[in-house]
C-alpha cells in the first residue's frame, strides 16, 4: 500500500517503523515527519499537518490507499473528514469523535451515557466554584483543563492554593474539571475501533512525572513498558506469540473490552458520530475495580514505542480493517512474548522552559545509536540535523531509546546502556522506568 502518516514525533517515528518491518512492501510517507525518520530513507514532505485542506489537497495529488493520523491535534482539528469525503480511507476519527479527547466535559458525558465506570467531576468556572469542589472532593486535588494541553493541563496535588491556581491558569482558555483523586497502578490500552467493532492490542504502562518515584510534573511522557506481568488474570507465558494471551492479561484485556470501549464507541455510533481510529483507554486500577481517566483518540506517546514492537501482526492489515469498517473480519492481532521497556531523553528544563539548539553525540547518520546495540532502536521526536550532520536537540522530548528483551532486567539494561551512550549537555532521563517489574 501507499500509506501517508501525518505527524512529526517519536509516536509516528514508532508507526512508521512497524510499518516498514511488515514482509509486505509498504511505500510509506511521513509528514511532516522529523529527522530521524528522515534519516531511515522515509519521504518527509512539509505539510501543515492540521490543515485539513492542504492535508486533503496532497493526499488527493499523491494518490495515498491509507492516511494514518498521529497527533491529536490533527484530529480535532477535523483533518479526517474532507479525506473521508472524498472516499480516502483514514486511521483517525472525524471532528465530532475527536472531542473524546479534545473535551474533557464530552468524554465524561459519553461515559456516563455508556454506563462506562470512572470517577466523579465537576466543571468549574469561577474560583469560588473551584474551591467548593475542592472541598467537597478533598485531598488530593485533581485539576485538568478541558481541551488540549499536551500533556502539561493536569494537576495533581495536596496544595489546595496549587490547585486553585491552575484553575486560574487554565479557566480563561476554556471549562475547567475538578475530579476525583483514584489511588492505583495506572495502565494504557489501545484499542482499534471501525465505529462499530473494537480490537484489543497489548496493555502498557507510562510514566508521566518527570523525576524518578513519580515526583514532580506532569510531562508528555517519560517512558513505558509492556507488556504488564502484574495485571489481573496475567500470567506467564513462554517462547512464540500470543493472541492477547499470557502475560498480555486477558482477564484485564476482556473486561475493559466489554465495560469500557466496546460501551464507549457503541455510544458515539448511536450519536451518528462514530469513532474509526485508535481508541486510548487510560485505566487505573482501583481497590473498588478499574475506572477510566481519560480518554485519548490517537496513538500513545510514548506507550506506542513498547507496543507495536511486541506486535506479530500486520499493523497495516488493522489501520486498513479499522478505516474500511472490517475488524470484525480479522483476529485478534498477536503479540510475541518478548518485552519492550523506552526510556525518554528530555531537554534542560523539560517540562518547563526548555533549552533547545544543543548538540547530541552517540548517533551515526541513519538516526541510530553509532554504536549500535543489539535489540535496541531509536525513535526520534524533536531532532535535527545541522550544515555539518550533527545532530540537534529542538525541543522537550528528543528521543527514546527502545529495547527489546527476554525479559524486563535484560530489556531495561539494554535501553538503559542505549540512553548512556547517548550524550545531551543538560539533558535529563528517568532512571526508574519498569524498575518496579524487574524488583517484583
Amino acid at each position: 500500500m501507499k500509506i501517508l502518516v501525518l505527524g512529526p514525533g517519536a509516536r509516528e517515528h514508532a508507526i512508521v517503523k512497524a510499518l516498514l518491518a511488515e514482509e509486505s512492501a509498504h511505500e510509506v510517507v511521513c509528514a511532516p515527519g522529523n529527522a530521524g525518520i528522515a534519516a531511515a530513507g522515509v519521504e518527509t514532505p512539509e505539510l501543515d499537518a492540521n490543515d485539513p485542506v492542504a492535508v486533503a489537497n496532497f493526499v488527493q495529488d499523491r494518490g495515498f490507499d491509507l492516511v494514518v493520523i498521529g497527533p491529536e491535534a490533527p484530529l480535532v482539528a477535523g483533518v479526517a473528514d474532507p479525506l473521508r469525503e472524498r472516499g480516502v480511507p483514514v486511521f483517525g476519527p472525524g471532528r465530532a469523535a475527536a472531542q473524546l479527547e479534545g473535551s474533557k466535559a464530552f468524554a465524561k458525558r459519553i461515559m456516563a451515557e455508556a454506563g462506562v465506570p470512572t470517577g466523579r467531576a465537576m466543571p468549574v468556572a469561577t474560583t469560588a466554584d473551584a474551591e467548593r469542589v475542592l472541598d467537597e472532593f478533598g485531598a488530593p486535588y485533581v485539576v485538568k483543563a478541558d481541551g488540549l494541553a499536551a500533556g502539561k493541563g493536569v494537576l495533581v496535588t495536596e496544595d489546595r492554593a496549587a490547585a486553585l491556581a491552575h484553575v486560574a491558569t487554565w479557566a480563561p482558555h476554556g471549562e475547567v474539571l475538578i475530579e476525583e483523586f483514584l489511588d492505583g497502578q495506572e495502565v494504557s490500552l489501545f484499542f482499534f475501533s471501525d465505529g462499530h467493532d473494537v480490537v484489543p492490542l497489548s496493555p502498557a504502562q507510562d510514566y508521566k512525572r518527570i523525576f524518578d518515584g513519580d515526583a514532580g510534573p506532569n510531562t508528555g511522557g517519560m517512558g513505558a513498558y509492556s507488556p504488564l506481568p502484574w495485571l489481573p488474570g496475567a500470567g506467564s507465558s513462554s517462547g512464540g506469540s500470543s493472541s492477547g494471551s499470557g502475560n498480555d492479561g486477558p482477564g484485564f484485556v476482556e473486561e475493559i473490552t466489554e465495560t469500557v470501549a466496546r460501551p464507549t464507541v457503541r455510544q458515539l455510533e448511536a450519536e451518528g458520530t462514530p469513532f474509526i481510529g485508535l481508541l486510548y483507554c487510560g485505566l487505573i486500577v482501583t481497590s473498588k475495580g478499574v475506572r477510566v481517566i481519560e480518554f485519548n483518540a490517537r496513538f500513545g506517546d510514548p506507550e506506542t514505542q513498547v507496543v507495536l514492537p511486541r506486535l506479530a501482526s500486520p499493523l497495516s492489515t488493522y489501520l486498513l480493517a479499522a478505516a474500511s469498517g472490517t475488524l470484525s473480519a480479522h483476529p485478534a492481532p498477536g503479540f510475541t512474548d518478548e518485552v519492550a521497556v523506552v526510556v525518554v531523553l528530555a531537554s534542560e528544563g523539560y517540562p518547563g522552559d526548555v533549552v533547545t539548539g544543543r548538540e547530541l553525540t552517540g548517533i551515526g547518520p541513519d538516526g541510530e545509536l553509532a554504536d549500535p546495540i543489539d535489540g535496541v532502536h531509536l525513535v526520534h521526536a524533536a531532532t535535527k540535523r545541522d550544515a555539518q550532520g550533527r545532530w540537534i536537540a529542538t525541543g522537550g522530548r528528543v528521543l527514546g531509546a527502545v529495547a527489546r528483551g527476554a525479559d524486563f532486567a535484560d530489556a531495561r539494561s539494554r535501553a538503559y546502556t542505549a540512553i548512556d551512550r547517548i550524550r545531551l549537555e543538560g539533558g535529563q532521563h528517568r532512571t526508574d522506568i519498569a524498575a518496579r517489574v524487574v524488583e517484583a
